[in-house]
């Protein structure tokens, strides 16, 4: 059986924490950033951990399942 190959615009968008979580970082903070107020860019810049109901397909993604 073939390998399972990595879905490449997941890799750039995901990644995996120490403990196996996965890491993503928010929308809307690349472009139309005048009209934002500065505390909605300022929380846009944090990383964030994949939704539990999310984490299955995005692994899949990843070909780590």
């Amino acid at each position: 059986m073939p390998k399972m190959k990595t879905n490449s615009g997941s890799k750039k968008r995901f990644a995996l924490t120490g403990t196996g979580k996965i890491k993503r970082k928010h929308a809307f903070k690349s472009h139309i950033l005048t009209k934002k107020t500065v505390k909605q860019k300022r929380n846009l810049c944090h990383s964030a951990l994949v939704d539990k109901s999310n984490v299955e397909s995005v692994r899949c993604l990843l070909a780590l399942k």
